[in-house]
Parts: structure tokens; C-alpha cells; sequence
């Protein structure tokens, strides 16, 4: 344990709270001994998301690409993550930003070649660091040579790898297309008068899995970038890929009786799903030493064990929407409800997901990625006085809780939404599309424009802020998408420097995590469910207990502690300057500053 030991101090030197001599380390060492069952090098990962789009550019042309990630693998690795999961990278003509592939074995030329990935997958790999790949088998691009040739015609080998209703049969049953003005997810095609199946854009057809032809296609090319040596798949929309193809008409009655009127929920139940996993998993993951997550879309909380249970032989993991879903109004697309979350309800969603997985399967925890907002916007404080603070809280948030942390890159420097007034300022087909449908409805768009100021996607695709020269230092060129105006102050050069930064604080509660088996292995126990200010947890591993302490208010409140609970010992971290402490003879009071964030060893 000595060399731990030193490393543990030296990634906490200059916190002022943190006692790292004799007490934490100590109880880091009989921690550290405990016999911790089914223990998965993927549990105790910090993975890193990068869209590589606005990560850095290396030619002047205003896009992200490998080169820039190559030239940033230092930085990465001294954030103290283990695994970068890249969104796709495959050659692409990005109507939705990659996620419609036309050739899952080429580069995006915009992003480089294959030379360029082959050099950056030897640079990570030689600072120790995974990658992780953006799976899209739901659908391809329909510029895909496998759909020009599907809609050639109906004879051609090629037709079953999509989904085509023949046309002399009338309209097809709806099926909603994601992406789509008129909300449909068919599209009529005059060549072989026949539609085809698309959940998201036009451009995006489903692919058919049904097809043996195409599922071996598939894992086939997941075995290409496996031999390669890549480290695993983030698999998109994976619950979608089985369908019911008699494709019956499904009522809205129906809808809800069986599905809460949730249509990914319907997506997410085609038959077969399981037993294409099962093969994927046979053929493809089962012989390499890999990790996999599922986008669990559609995926409740009484579906998910069937993906992620060890003995099923499926996934190791997946993420579910639950939880950045909250706190949106009811039939109204991503519009925040008026006076923001409420806290108890995120209490609870966060614990029911803990509790799903407590003796079985495994978890992700994340507030923020590609298909969200900035996570300080959406569930912080944006505002000057309370950056710095609430980034810091929803960081201690993210790694003190029992499940995979998924790190969006940019919010370890406590970025925030951009906040867009026109809509010609978006690039993001999600946003173009459902400002149309609006607009065609008679819908109001004032209301949709200042919603999406907090929800909209392109907020979290705003450009890494590397520093306060022009374009953040992101490109010497037109930047795909504007770069947020506050990059003269916060950016990561500016936070390097300074030791109270949260980008310093986030390398911090990282290491914290790595030395405390208790921070991923624990029993979680949420305390005082009902307050609308603090969330509070224990996490108990062995004889060892932490208290977690997180203030999600702008105002000072509090929490009270039975002495039964334990005595307050160690700070490990503070996020603030002081822990406000008093007991009495029945309980020990928390007091709490705005934003405040703490981690308690309890003796």
C-alpha cells in the first residue's frame, strides 16, 4: 500500500480539509483489505465522455478531430479517468453527427483516418487509458451502400437488412420517428413504392435483425475494432433493435395500459431482444477482455435486470433516462417545470436505481453527456457566484455514488449552457425538427426557444474552452458551433492554475473515489428523505462509513445525525472552506453552505 499511500497524498496536497496523513490512510489501508465480491475492473472505472466534434481541433476547419484528441491525451490523463468513450468516430455524412453511419470500418474524414485512430488508440493505451466505442446498430445511415442497395429493389440480397412495408398494403402502422416533422417513423419510398422504418431521421432506417446475414455483418465488425484493440461499446439505442415486424397497430389505449403512453417503452419490448444479446455477447464480447453499456432507452426499472445480470450473459451495464428526464413537464417536449426539480423526487429516483442493482447487476451514474444539457445548467447554479460551488457538489454527487461513473467532457471545468435566442443558432436536428413541428402546429415557439435554453442538446456541444484566446483555443478556424462567451474566464488553462478550481477539485474527488473502495463498492443508505435542500447518504463498506453530505440549494440548510449514526471524524473533502458541526446529546447538526459538498469518515 506504500506507493498508494503516497500517491493519495500527493493528489490531495493544497486541500486544506483533507487530513492525508496518518487518519484517512490508515483507514484507506484496512479499507483497502476487505474482500469486496465480484470486483470488475469497469465498476471501478472513471469513464470520459468526448464528442469529438467539439473536443479540439488540429486544421484550422472549425471541427474537432483525432489529431486534437491525440494532442490532449496529457490533459486527459491527468484528470485520474480510466476509460474514454468516444461518440462515433465512423465515416459518416452526419445528419444527426455521426449517429448515421455509412461505413462502420472507415473514419469520418472530417475526424481523419484510420491512421490517425490507430495512433490515438497506441497513445491512450500507452498512458494506460481505455477507449470505448459508440455502437449505432440500431439503424444505419441511408447512405449506407447496404440501404442504396435494400432500396434498389425489392429482389435485391440486400432488401431484409431494413424493414420495408409494401405500399399496396396502405399506410403502414405508426411508429414515431424521433427526428421527424409529422412525427412519423415510416418514409415513403417512390423507387420500389414501398416505406421503410425509421425511429429517428429519415436518413437513420432501422436495421433489420431478424436478418442473420445482417447480425453477423455486425458482430463481424464489432470483432474488426475489437482486434484493433479496443476496449469495449457504448451501444446506442440498443433496447430498439428487435422488432415486431407484423407490425401491429398499437392504440393509444393500448399505449398506455401496457407501456405508462410511453412509446420507447414499446421500442424497447420486441421480441428476440434477448436472444440477439445473448449471441452478440457469444460471438463478440465473450472473447475479449471488454466493457459494455447499454443506452438503456426505453428500459425500466422492472426490465433492467434482464440486460446487465452477470449470469445472463448480455451487457455489463447500462444507463437509464429516468433521471435526467426529471423535472420536465408532462406532454410538453423537454420543457423544465416552473421553479426547477424538486429534490426529493431526484432523491428518489437515484436511490430506487442504487437499490435495483444492490445485490445484482451493475449501474451507471451520469447528469450529463451528448443528448443533455450542460449538467451545471440543468441541475446546478449557473449563476457567477454558484458556478464554481454546485459544479463541485454535482462532481461529489457523480463519484460518491454506487455505480459507474459517465463524465461528460467540459463539466469537470463546470461549463454551462450557452442559452441560444435563435433558433439559427442550432445545429442539432433535434431542435431544427421540433421547432418546425411546433411552428406547423400553431405551437408556441417563444416558450420552446426559452426552454430549450436549458434543454436543448446543443448546450452540451458547445466547444471545450482550452483556454481565453480566441475560440477558447479550440480552433484557429470558424468553429462548428458557437463557443460559449464566458470562455475568457472559464476554461482550463485559467483552472490549472489555480488550486481551488473545479477542474482541481474534480481531479480531487477522482482520486478519492480510486482510494476508497467503500465509494464504489458501499452500501448506500439514504438519510432524511423528505428534505428539499440537502441529499445525504451513507456508504458502508466492512467496518468503514462515509457520510456523504450535498446542500442543492442556494441557501444555507441543514441535516441532523442520531449519535446512533456515528461520530463525525475526518473531513475527506470539502468544497467549501469549513464543515459547520454541532452535537448535542441526541444528534449531531450538519450545517450546510450554498452549494456545499462534503465527504465524512463516521466512527
Amino acid at each position: 500500500m506504500k506507493n498508494l499511500n503516497q500517491n493519495f497524498c500527493k493528489a490531495f496536497m493544497g486541500l486544506a480539509l483533507l487530513l492525508c496523513g496518518t487518519s484517512v490512510l490508515a483507514q484507506t489501508k484496512n479499507t483497502a483489505n476487505t474482500v469486496i465480491p465480484g470486483r470488475r475492473w469497469w465498476k471501478e472505472a472513471v469513464v470520459y465522455q468526448i464528442y469529438p466534434r467539439s473536443f479540439k481541433d488540429s486544421n484550422g476547419d472549425g471541427v474537432g478531430d483525432l489529431k486534437g484528441i491525440i494532442s490532449k491525451l496529457d490533459y486527459i490523463k491527468s484528470l485520474g479517468i480510466d476509460v474514454i468513450w468516444l461518440n462515433p468516430v465512423f465515416a459518416s455524412p452526419n445528419a444527426d453527427n455521426g449517429y448515421d453511419i455509412s461505413d462502420y470500418r472507415k473514419i469520418m474524414k472530417e475526424f481523419g483516418t484510420m491512421a490517425d485512430f490507430d495512433a490515438l488508440l497506441k497513445g491512450m493505451h500507452k498512458r494506460k487509458l481505455k477507449l470505448v466505442l459508440d455502437l449505432v446498430v440500431n439503424h444505419s445511415s441511408d447512405e449506407h451502400q447496404w440501404f442504396k442497395q435494400s432500396r434498389s429493389s425489392r429482389n435485391n440480397p440486400y432488401r431484409n437488412y431494413y424493414h420495408w412495408w409494401p405500399a399496396e398494403k396502405g399506410k403502414p402502422p405508426f411508429r414515431p420517428g424521433a427526428f421527424e416533422v409529422d412525427g412519423s417513423g415510416w418514409r415513403y419510398d417512390a423507387l420500389t413504392n414501398a416505406y421503410y422504418l425509421h425511429y429517428f431521421s429519415f436518413k437513420q432506417p432501422d436495421l433489420n435483425w431478424e436478418n442473420p446475414k445482417l447480425r453477423n455483418e455486425i458482430f463481424s465488425m464489432m470483432n474488426f475494432w475489437f482486434d484493433k484493440g479496443v476496449d469495449g461499446f457504448r451501444m446506442d439505442v440498443i433496447p430498439f433493435i428487435a422488432k415486431d415486424t407484423t407490425f401491429p397497430v398499437i392504440t393509444p389505449k393500448m399505449l398506455q395500459q401496457k407501456y405508462h403512453g410511453d412509446w420507447s417503452q414499446y421500442l424497447a419490448s420486441g421480441p428476440k431482444l434477448h436472444s440477439y444479446l445473448k449471441e452478440m455477447y457469444a460471438k463478440t464480447l465473450s472473447k475479449h477482455n471488454v466493457m459494455s453499456v447499454a443506452e438503456g432507452a426505453g428500459v425500466t426499472a422492472e426490465t433492467a435486470h434482464g440486460f446487465v445480470d452477470e449470469d445472463r450473459k448480455e451487457l455489463n451495464m447500462l444507463y437509464h433516462f429516468e433521471g435526467v428526464s426529471y423535472g420536465y413537464e408532462p406532454n410538453k417536449f423537454k420543457t423544465p417545470i416552473p421553479g426547477g426539480y424538486k429534490l426529493p423526487g431526484f432523491k428518489a429516483i437515484y436511490s430506487k436505481w442504487d437499490s435495483i442493482f444492490a445485490l445484482k447487476g451493475w449501474g451507471t451514474i451520469y447528469l450529463g453527456n451528448h443528448d443533455q444539457p450542460r449538467m451545471l445548467t440543468r441541475w446546478g447554479n449557473d449563476l457567477p457566484q454558484f458556478r464554481e460551488a454546485s459544479s463541485k457538489m454535482l462532481t461529489t454527487f457523480i463519484l460518491s455514488m454506487r455505480a459507474t461513473p459517465y463524465y461528460f467532457s467540459g463539466d469537470e471545468l463546470g461549463m454551462s449552457n450557452i442559452k441560444f435566442d435563435k433558433i439559427e443558432d442550432y445545429r442539432d436536428i433535434e431542435s431544427i425538427n421540433m421547432y418546425k413541428q411546433i411552428k406547423e402546429r400553431g405551437g408556441n415557439l417563444k416558450e420552446f426557444l426559452e426552454a430549450q435554453k436549458i434543454s436543448a442538446r446543443d448546450n452540451g456541444r458547445t466547444p471545450f474552452q482550452w483556454n481565453g484566446s480566441a475560440n477558447a483555443g479550440f480552433t484557429s478556424g470558424q468553429p462548428w458551433l458557437k463557443v460559449n462567451p464566458n470562455y475568457t474566464t472559464v476554461n482550463a488553462a485559467a483552472e490549472e492554475k489555480d488550486q481551488k478550481s473545479v477542474l482541481n477539485y474534480f481531479r480531487k474527488m477522482i482520486a478519492l473515489r480510486k482510494a476508497l473502495p467503500e465509494l464504489v463498492y458501499g452500501k448506500y443508505t439514504l438519510i432524511d428523505r423528505g428534505n428539499e435542500k440537502v441529499y445525504a447518504y451513507t456508504r458502508v463498506l466492512g467496518d468503514k462509513k462515509l457520510l456523504v453530505l450535498l446542500n442543492f440549494s442556494a441557501t444555507q440548510a441543514g441535516i441532523a445525525l442520531p449519535l446512533a449514526a456515528g461520530h463525525p471524524g475526518a473531513v475527506l473533502i470539502n468544497n467549501l472552506s469549513d464543515l459547520k458541526i454541532d452535537a448535542n446529546k441526541t444528534q449531531n447538526n450538519y450545517s450546510l453552505k450554498p452549494y456545499q459538498a462534503a465527504i465524512v469518515r463516521l466512527n
